[in-house]
């Protein structure tokens, strides 16, 4: 891998793990499993290590957490930072780790190095600040310097005591996990599930989201516990090693994991990981792993920390769980794209405590390479809260005909084929294909397509299922059904003329939104703006589309590749969707697609939208943009002439500093397009 290669991967990485934090610790929401996240991590801190001049000052290796978000709550910083911990995926990692100790302490070979060895909860990190013995204040972990203040809210937890017993440090910051167990969780989603409440995902998601209240009374109503873990700030340390502390933590009336072990050496580590693994289905709690520490703080003090985990501490990861069923059928799914997913029937089998029946195959090639058929024995793994997959075929040996990925839209029956350099199988049918049709109608009345108020997804599914609306023309026609409308629930003489009228005000749309929302392969927004710049109306793109001497033309316009070429020569090419665009045609008119330039400051530059637009959608500054006679870009690069930053402006901001381009606020901009007339 080249310098630039290893930048541009770390750059990247850095996003989207950016993004998973977010989704994690901020929003409660997170979209891969643990495992997926700690690949991530761990692909960054390879490539760090092999290329240390290209540490990022956003690089995961330096973040913990996540920022507080936009919250009720109030904000804490923390008088201690709260780290996070490194991990460790195989044995020999754990005795890596141990050697790595005794190698920052120069430690002679007949020194042992004692650990703590305890049972990872997967919980919300919290901080419990008492003085003289009285809890005053609580807060959840954030980004590790500052957090939310959940003081009231941990009131309600029975775990946490107001004043702590016994002989207590004038100052004494108690860290743990706020975590609601297994039997409280499956309560909790069937209530909410009978109220017609958001039921969560996880125990996890369900403690966070019962914790970070602004009405303490909902976090009363939830089983919510707490075991700790550490400390924080502290005006007084009252033992000399890990093991003791946290006894004496106990002893002051805070629970501590009933499996925490003091261990001698890396096998006596190993050993109580293999036993905490064996006891994870019947523990109250959800972990995830084990985590091992220096027992004496004298040799943690030494040890210190690196950018956000203690030297001194790591936390051995359990792999994902995984159990064994029978595969029974093999469907295909037929997505919006024309997308064939192939999805697994299962014996149902219970994973992690979730019982599983159906599994993804992810697309052709994964199938071929598992060489799954139906009837197969299979090895399935749910990582977290994701698909759960196949990861082994355990009769694949066995004398069975193998299962043919179809090469036929099981739906309409058109072609169904891969573009080349893909895997992914894609039914050619397009606008004809049942299975594409519903999604394409409600992306065809979208926000950033035609924008018709009124026809919402569930509307647009209902007059799908009564035969109504089977292509985009028919909205245009569905003024011959006002009276079987009005007989609908929910609809009364004033909402229907609204529709109505949302309908006939689209009789002339923008072109490049119509094309847009056709929802042709390829064909983005800005891409369908850049083809009707060149081409101005939609029968002049048609013909070029089918004009095998017009793909010059094509490919010259900034932007569009082979891929578009290919994809609008397909459309075309199928009988099936041009009727769909003759039918749509004959009743809508768009005006030919003339963007008027206008002489400005911005005139011939790239300009960048970052941030939240307070007086206008993003959509509006883009199309100002190009009015000025500027481009407007998705990201920042040297190429780049003026960054236009809102509130919450972040990653674009800081390559824009970096390279030195100039930055204006919304402000300036309006004053731009102000003076440009």
């Amino acid at each position: 891998m080249t310098e630039a290669e290893a930048a541009n991967e770390l750059m990247r990485l850095a996003r989207e793990v950016a993004r998973h934090n977010k989704l994690y610790h901020a929003q409660d929401a997170p979209e891969v499993s643990d495992a997926e996240y700690d690949a991530l991590v761990r692909r960054n801190n390879e490539l760090e290590a092999a290329f240390p001049q290209l540490v990022r000052d956003d690089s995961p290796s330096k973040l913990v957490g996540h920022e507080v978000a936009a919250s009720p709550l109030s904000k804490v910083t923390h008088a201690v930072r709260m780290m996070s911990l490194d991990n460790a995926f195989a044995d020999d990692e754990v005795g890596e780790f141990v050697a790595r100790v005794r190698r920052f302490l120069n430690l002679p070979d007949d020194v042992a190095v004692a650990m703590t060895a305890e049972d990872k909860i997967d919980g919300l990190s919290c901080s419990l600040r008492y003085e003289q013995g009285k809890l005053v204040r609580a807060a959840t972990r954030g980004d590790g310097q500052v957090g939310e203040d959940v003081t009231p809210n941990v009131a309600h937890v029975a775990d946490i005591p107001q004043m702590l017993r016994g002989e207590v440090p004038h100052l004494f910051e108690i860290r743990g996990e706020v975590y609601m167990a297994e039997q409280d969780f499956t309560a909790l989603n069937a209530a909410q599930a009978e109220r017609g409440d958001k039921v969560f995902a996880n125990p996890r998601n369900a403690a966070a989201g019962s914790l970070r209240q602004k009405d303490a009374s909902v976090t009363a109503s939830r089983p919510l516990c707490f075991l700790a873990h550490g400390w924080g700030a502290v005006s007084e340390v009252p033992a000399e090693t890990q093991f003791a502390m946290m006894q004496q933590i106990a002893e002051w009336g805070v629970p501590v994991s009933p499996h925490l072990l003091r261990c001698g050496n890396a096998a006596a580590m190993l050993q109580h990981y293999r036993a905490i693994e064996r006891l994870r289905a019947d523990l109250p709690y959800d972990i995830d792993g084990v985590v091992y520490k220096v027992d004496r703080l004298d040799l943690q003090e030494r040890l210190g920390f690196v950018a956000k985990a203690p030297r001194w501490a790591i936390a051995r990861k359990f792999p994902a769980e995984q159990a064994q069923t029978t595969l029974e059928a093999i469907d295909i799914q037929v997505g919006r794209t024309g997308k064939l997913t192939p999805v697994g029937r299962l014996t149902p089998v219970t994973v992690g405590g979730v019982v599983v029946a159906n599994v993804t195959l992810h697309n052709r090639d994964e199938i071929a390479r598992l060489g799954v058929r139906p009837g197969d024995r299979v090895t399935i793994q749910r990582a977290g809260d994701v698909i759960p997959q196949v990861v082994e075929n355990l009769t694949r040996d066995e004398p069975r005909a193998a299962w043919h990925f179809p090469d036929h839209c099981p739906e309409c029956g058109s072609d169904a084929v891969a573009e080349e350099g893909e895997v992914d199988v894609r039914c050619t049918g397009g606008l004809i294909c049942p299975a594409q049709r519903t999604e394409r109608l409600k992306h065809f009345v979208s926000r950033a397509a035609l924008d018709i108020e009124g026809l919402g997804e569930k509307t647009i599914d209902e007059f799908f299922a009564l035969g109504w609306l089977e292509s985009p023309a028919d909205i245009f026609r569905l003024k011959t059904r006002r009276a079987d409308i009005l007989e609908r629930e929910g609809w009364k003489d004033k909402s229907v003329d609204n529709l109505f009228a949302a309908i006939e005000a689209k009789r002339t749309p923008d072109a490049a939104r119509l094309l847009f929302g056709l929802g042709i392969r390829h064909v983005g927004a800005v891409t369908a703006r850049d083809l009707l710049k060149r081409f101005v109306t939609l029968s002049a793109l048609r013909i070029a589309a089918l004009d095998p001497a017009a793909q010059d033309d094509l490919t010259a316009i900034d932007g569009i590749g082979p891929a578009v070429v290919e994809a609008l020569h397909d459309f075309f090419h199928e009988p099936h969707n041009v009727a769909v665009w003759d039918d749509l045609l004959s009743e809508v008119s768009p005006p030919d697609y003339v963007v008027e330039t206008r002489d400005s400051a911005v005139a011939g530059k790239t300009v960048v939208f970052t941030g939240k637009l307070e007086t206008m959608s993003r959509d509006e500054a883009k199309a100002q943009a190009e009015r000025l006679g500027a481009k407007s870009a998705g990201s920042v690069s040297a190429k780049t002439d003026l960054v236009v930053a809102g509130p919450g402006a972040g990653t674009k901001l800081k390559q824009a500093a970096a390279l030195n381009i100039e930055v204006i606020d919304e402000a300036a901009w309006a004053e731009i397009v102000k003076a440009a007339g």
